[in-house]
């Protein structure tokens, strides 16, 4: 059985905010570890938490992904959390639309019968 789906935003409590900063950060590098296994990519995260401490991980050495990107002037992807919301958000309104109550369908395929 799946979990259910939390609101996201800012947890006020500063212990449970730490505390869900540890887990979510280890899930994320575990993730990126997965991606680079798998899919045989270089990747490097970079994260500083509220209090400007600094947390990386790299699936090879983070100074040579580093400098392959400061070689590139446009990304061929980019993201922002403004980006990620307004997809969640036509997800949310499409999968309505469509009718479907599971959310396992994806955007595109639900624009598709529009």
């Amino acid at each position: 059985m799946g979990r259910k789906k939390i609101q996201i935003s800012r947890i006020l409590d500063q212990r449970n905010r730490q505390v869900t900063f540890t887990k979510r950060k280890f899930g994320l590098m575990k993730k990126a570890y997965e991606l680079s296994v798998l899919c045989d990519c270089e990747i490097a995260l970079i994260i500083f938490n509220s209090t400007n401490r600094l947390f990386q991980y790299a699936s090879t050495d983070v100074d040579k992904v580093l400098l392959k990107y400061t070689e590139y002037s446009e990304p061929h992807e980019s993201r922002t959390n403004t980006d990620i919301l307004e997809v969640e958000t036509t997800k949310r309104n499409c999968v309505k639309g469509c009718g479907i109550q599971s959310c396992d369908m994806t955007v595109k395929s639900c624009m598709i019968s529009y």
